[in-house]
């Protein structure tokens, strides 16, 4: 894991936000996901720059994530490590 993958770890395991189950490294459909929520259907990834030049890849992978019925959001390693209090709020809301 990156060291935004860490942090965010930190916050996210042993049910730590809204006493929600959140695994990590997770197999969905032929992809590996940074973390997923079963309960809310949420697949949260972190990005690093690499992702800014495989744009298309990135953008079949999520249809076929979508395909299987998750949401997925996205936060740059920066965000994560500069802000982590902001991201974990949006994965909040966006269990709601």
């Amino acid at each position: 894991m990156t060291d935004a993958e860490r942090l965010l770890w930190l916050h996210l395991r042993d049910r730590n936000v809204e006493n929600l189950k959140f695994r990590r490294q997770v197999p969905v459909g032929g992809y590996v996901v940074d973390f997923l929520c079963h309960e809310k259907m949420l697949i949260v990834e972190v990005d690093g720059s690499q992702h800014a030049s495989q744009q298309l890849y990135d953008a079949k992978r999520e249809k076929c994530l979508l395909e299987h019925g998750f949401r997925v959001i996205r936060f740059w390693n920066n965000d994560v490590l500069t802000n982590i209090e902001g991201v974990v709020a949006r994965i909040l809301e966006c269990c709601k």
